[in-house]
């Protein structure tokens, strides 16, 4: 896939992009974002993002890989790029179909449900706050709701915080995030959406993905928990269940 201008990256970046892949194929790029790295940031240039960074791995004849789907600047882990157009059109309708499987961990604090898993079915629509753009559990028949689905897991808990793995069928904007609040939890970090226990960033981490992949066959691949994510956890007494993920 061709882009113009091309962007000329310094060896320094170069490395740290490539540092990046647990990955790589003909169709598919698959990377583990560290947090704090933006996958784009628009109307910024040379700005360091995810989307910048894969220039690292142009081709000569100036075409180089585009991200399939987007992780918020502060959440962590696994994230697929398409090396061709015909594997973006692929895992496009992959996630449009819902043939995509996504894990995610978070670190939560709240009252939050008695049960130890259950299933969110709950539409979100997009709305404007003083922060930015939010996101918003609503009703089905209000304007902009979109139908958002999320399957969650207690793994760990202790005195109001607990490690929750969460498996989205859909990808609404701060899906996790949002739908985590109506049931009485906010992940640790947490700024927009509700405040969350302190912590150095969002503690949301995409841990594996698996789905088919555009040349026949399926894939699986995952990212495993970032120094941050596992000290918050020990932290918080729940790194035990970090055994049982996924």
């Amino acid at each position: 896939m061709r882009n113009r201008p091309v962007v000329q990256l310094g060896e320094h970046e170069k490395a740290f992009a490539r540092r990046l892949v647990r990955h790589e194929d003909r169709s598919l790029l698959v990377l583990d974002k560290p947090p704090g790295l933006a996958c784009e940031v628009r109307g910024r240039r040379n700005v360091r993002t995810l989307n910048r960074l894969l220039w690292a791995f142009a081709r000569s004849n100036g075409k180089r890989p585009h991200l399939a789907h987007r992780l918020d600047a502060e959440t962590s882990g696994v994230i697929l790029a398409a090396q061709t157009r015909p594997a973006a059109a692929a895992l496009q309708k992959a996630f449009e179909t819902r043939r995509m499987r996504k894990v995610y961990l978070a670190l939560v604090t709240g009252a939050g449900p008695e049960k130890a898993r259950g299933r969110i079915d709950a539409p979100i629509r997009r709305a404007r706050h003083k922060s930015g753009e939010v996101a918003q559990v609503c009703e089905p028949s209000d304007e902009g709701a979109r139908p958002a689905v999320t399957h969650w897991r207690v793994l760990a808990c202790r005195a109001g915080s607990a490690l929750v793995e969460l498996r989205p069928e859909t990808g609404r904007m701060h899906q996790i995030r949002v739908h985590l609040g109506s049931i009485g939890l906010t992940i640790a970090g947490e700024k927009r959406h509700g405040t969350g226990a302190p912590a150095p960033r969002l503690m949301l981490h995409a841990a594996a993905i698996a789905g088919p992949h555009p040349e026949g066959g399926r894939f699986a691949h995952r990212a495993p928990v970032p120094a941050d994510f596992a000290d918050m956890a020990r932290l918080m007494g729940l790194a035990a269940g970090l055994e049982d993920a996924y």
